[in-house]
C-alpha cells in the first residue's frame, strides 16, 4: 500500500503544474461557456479525495495529541480565509486563465506569503501522530514545489478567453 499511498498523494501536483505553465490549454480544453476556474476547482475536489483516502489507507488514527488542535484550527482558518477573499476564481487560478483578479493585502496576505499553502501543510503537520511521516513531508514537498512553481509567473503566460 506504501507506493499506492505516495502515488495517491503526489497525484494532484502535475495537474497544477501542467494548469499553471498551460492556462491556454485548459481554458480551450474548457471550452466556451464553461469557466476553467470552477472546472478546475472540481478536479481538484476530486484529486484532494484521493489525497485524503491515500493517507488515510496508511493511517493509524487515535486521539489527537494536543498539538494539533492550534495547528488544524489556524491552518484551517488560513485556507478559509484565503478561499474567502479570492473566492473560486481567485483560488483556482483564475489570473492564470485570464480573469481579472483584484489584488488582496488583507490578512493574512501581505502578513503570510503563500497563506494557503502555509494552512494546508500547518494542517498536514497536525497529523503527523497518524501518518507516517514520510506521507506528509512528500505532500509538504508538494506544496513547496508549487509554491516555487507559482513564484516565477509570467504574465505574458496568461491565457486569453475563448469567444
Amino acid at each position: 500500500m506504501g507506493i499506492l499511498a505516495a502515488i495517491g498523494v503526489l497525484l494532484p501536483f502535475p495537474f497544477y503544474w501542467w494548469l499553471w505553465t498551460n492556462p491556454q490549454s485548459w481554458v480551450n480544453l474548457c471550452g466556451q461557456g464553461r469557466d476553467p476556474s470552477t472546472v478546475m476547482a472540481r478536479v481538484s475536489h476530486v484529486l484532494k479525495a484521493a489525497q485524503l483516502l491515500s493517507l488515510f489507507s496508511v493511517a493509524s488514527l487515535s486521539w489527537p495529541p494536543l498539538y494539533f488542535w492550534p495547528l488544524i484550527a489556524f491552518g484551517q482558518f488560513l485556507n478559509f480565509r484565503v478561499y474567502q477573499l479570492l473566492g473560486e476564481a481567485g483560488t483556482y487560478y483564475g489570473v492564470r486563465f485570464g480573469k481579472n483578479i483584484p489584488w488582496v493585502t488583507e490578512f493574512p496576505f501581505g502578513v503570510i506569503r503563500d497563506p494557503q499553502y502555509v494552512g494546508s501543510i500547518m494542517s498536514l503537520l497536525a497529523c503527523l501522530s497518524w501518518v507516517p511521516f514520510q506521507y506528509i513531508l512528500l505532500w509538504c514537498l508538494g506544496y513547496g514545489f508549487m509554491m516555487l512553481v507559482e513564484s516565477k509567473e509570467d504574465p505574458s503566460a496568461r491565457a486569453k478567453s475563448v469567444s
